[in-house]
C-alpha cells in the first residue's frame, strides 16, 4: 500500500507549501527589522532557523525512505 498520495503528498505539502510560508515569515521578519542580519547574534539565529528547517526535512525524508524501502 505504498501509494504516492499517502506517503509523498503529505511530505511535499509540509515542506514545499509550508516552506513557502516559512520563507515569507523570514522575509517579513527581516523586512521589518525584527531580525537585523548585520548583527552577528541575529545572523546566527537566522542560520539556525534555516538549517533547522532543512534538518527536519532531511530527517523526515530519511525515515520515509527507510519505512517504505524505496
Amino acid at each position: 500500500m505504498n501509494d504516492f498520495n499517502l506517503i509523498w503528498l503529505p511530505f511535499i505539502y509540509l515542506y514545499f507549501i509550508g516552506g513557502v510560508f516559512f520563507v515569507l515569515g523570514l522575509f517579513l521578519i527581516i523586512r521589518t527589522n525584527a531580525l537585523e542580519v548585520k548583527k552577528i547574534n541575529h545572523f546566527k539565529w537566522l542560520l539556525i532557523l534555516i538549517i533547522g528547517f532543512f534538518y527536519y526535512c532531511l530527517i523526515h525524508l530519511i525515515f520515509i525512505i527507510l519505512a517504505t524501502g524505496n
